[in-house]
């Protein structure tokens, strides 16, 4: 079984209506019901230069010691204690899928984070933390992102921009199918879109559960839709040979049980895929 990258690090009180920064010992606790046999890797926290390699060093201090927004309407100590280790699973999990092919963080709130600035429930945008991490290190020549969150990751392709970073492939799924009437041609294309991956190393999937149809800041794929959608993506991953690592993203049902199962079947097909 694959590598999940958590510690209890890396959760905080949830905060205005995103579960984001509790989720993931709700997602782990509900994989492990499900899965008790998975392993369980403690990730490495990144530091502020990992940070200032996505992000504008001067805002990042002022997030980290509460003197910036955090995304989430307040400057939560307790949500800044936890950031080095969101974004340290997201590169933790990358480096794993690379040596066996995939892995998982299960951490949200990173897709809307600019540059130098937080919105929408992200505080730093570990998606190009790690990329980055990977990148200037010399771990890899190239990264891909495809984001399957309900919406546009526009914090990614700001900082891809303001970096001029041309070694990261970026497709964000909310920029383009977003109705009930676009599932068909979606799932139709999506083993195509994989493929457009094919010259990167590394493929960061976000497998976000706010497209479901009873999200109430979704609503375009059904619970089989979504399990589609994620088998396809790990499926020609394994195919093609490309490592992925996956995180979690968006899901705003109540009671978060709706959420969690929605999880549970990412994890169901990851496993399926690569129990093969």
């Amino acid at each position: 079984m694959f590598e999940v990258h958590y510690t209890p690090k890396m959760v905080a009180p949830a905060q205005k209506h995103s579960p984001s920064a509790h989720k993931p010992a709700e997602v782990v606790a509900s994989w492990l019901k499900m899965l008790p046999n998975l392993k369980i890797v403690e990730p490495v926290p990144v530091d502020t230069n990992d940070l200032a390699l996505a992000h504008d060093l001067d805002w990042v201090i002022d997030v980290l010691t509460g003197k910036a927004d955090n995304g989430f309407g307040n400057r939560s100590m307790e949500v800044a204690g936890t950031l080095m280790h969101t974004n340290g699973a997201m590169l933790s999990a990358a480096k794993a899928a690379i040596r066996h092919g995939i892995a998982v963080a299960p951490c949200s709130g990173f897709h809307h984070a600019g540059w130098a600035m937080a919105k929408d429930y992200c505080t730093f945008n570990g998606l190009m933390v790690a990329a980055r991490v990977l990148l200037e290190g010399g771990w890899l020549s190239r990264v891909g992102i495809l984001d399957a969150d309900m919406h546009h990751g526009d914090g990614t392709e700001e900082i891809i921009a303001a970096l001029g970073e041309t070694r990261v492939e970026h497709y964000s799924v909310g920029e383009h199918f977003y109705y009930a009437s676009h599932a068909k041609q979606f799932l139709a294309e999506l083993p195509d879109r994989v493929s457009a991956f094919a010259d990167c190393d590394v493929l960061l999937y976000q497998a976000g559960a706010d497209p479901h149809v009873d999200d109430p800041l979704g609503g375009w794929l059904t619970t089989e839709e979504l399990f589609k959608r994620d088998y396809i993506v790990f499926n020609r991953c394994r195919q093609m040979g490309l490592p992925v690592a996956w995180n979690l993203a968006g899901g705003y049902q109540t009671p978060l049980r709706k959420v969690l199962d929605i999880h549970n079947n990412t994890m169901r097909a990851a496993k399926i895929v690569w129990s093969r």
